[in-house]
């Protein structure tokens, strides 16, 4: 569960998948997403001669790996309810790899020296498709499932309309789905998330002043601002958006312990609110 792994250490995050994902296939060799683990670190980490380190702050490393522990956690849940239509091992192996690459839209080449890679934010989902588009093919995967991955990666975007994604199969648009939630999810509900706000505040600053049209792309007027308005788009933007447009795919990550039904991720959420009205109401 999201709450006892360390998202800061990438192979705690990598081992508990490995978990999940052979809870599903027992049989199953992990080595598709071993090399998918390997691969994503060596683009954040600077490590590739295409790419610079990640410097977005907010947008690091660690929020991709919060996102693909949810994913991973959510999927298995889904598998074991026998919900339909199953997804196959790689299903499952291409879903956590389209959460590993969902924010490489942050990544700046290494040409790339102004400001750092949150200036991108507001175009961070096409340019994660582009990257999907121009390095997957080199990894082996197909035309098809390189479209696969790009429309999983469209479902991350908050202002995405997924009704419109043109989705291959029932198997891909459930898959994208997960990632949607998982995305909301791991982020909104990990311990860290109130003190985060500030410099997910200071991304999006950064992505006006670069688009040229602050007043017009900025909804926050301080990192404050965004703070006092985070628990109104929980209860209005991201709760109705898992229930009805990521079709309630969050339940399968749900316990159900002597007649009652928890989902420990939206009660992380919860007190992440309460802790964060009580920070700006000058508590402790």
């Amino acid at each position: 569960m999201l709450l006892t792994v360390n998202t800061a250490d990438a192979r705690a995050v990598e081992r508990q998948v490995v978990v999940d994902y052979q809870h599903v296939f027992p049989e199953a060799a992990p080595d598709v997403l071993l090399r998918s683990f390997a691969w994503v670190e060596r683009y954040f980490s600077g490590e590739d001669s295409g790419y610079l380190a990640i410097d977005a702050r907010y947008h690091d490393l660690e929020h991709t790996l919060k996102g693909t522990l949810t994913l991973s956690a959510l999927l298995r849940g889904r598998a074991e309810a026998g919900a339909g239509p199953r997804l196959e091992r790689d299903d499952f192996e291409r879903a956590i790899l389209a959460m590993l690459i969902h924010d490489t839209g942050y990544l700046k080449q290494r040409d790339d020296v102004g400001g750092t890679g949150a200036k991108y934010t507001f175009t961070h989902v096409q340019r994660s498709c582009d990257f999907a588009g121009a390095v997957l093919g080199n990894q082996g995967y197909t035309p098809e499932q390189i479209r696969g991955i790009q429309n999983m990666i469209r479902c991350t975007g908050l202002e995405s309309a997924v009704a419109s994604i043109r989705f291959q199969s029932e198997v891909e648009r459930i898959a994208g789905y997960s990632l949607g939630t998982a995305d909301l999810l791991g982020q909104m509900a990990a311990s860290d998330y109130p003190e985060k706000l500030p410099i997910l505040y200071d991304e999006f600053r950064e992505a006006a002043d670069f688009s040229g049209a602050v007043n017009e792309s900025m909804a926050f007027s301080s990192a404050r601002n965004l703070m006092e308005k985070t628990p109104v788009f929980w209860r209005r933007y991201v709760l109705p958006k898992l229930e009805k447009e990521f079709a309630g795919l969050h339940h399968f990550l749900d316990r159900h312990d002597n007649g009652t039904t928890t989902n420990p991720y939206v009660e992380a959420v919860e007190a992440n609110l309460r802790r964060l009205d009580l920070s700006l109401a000058g508590g402790t």
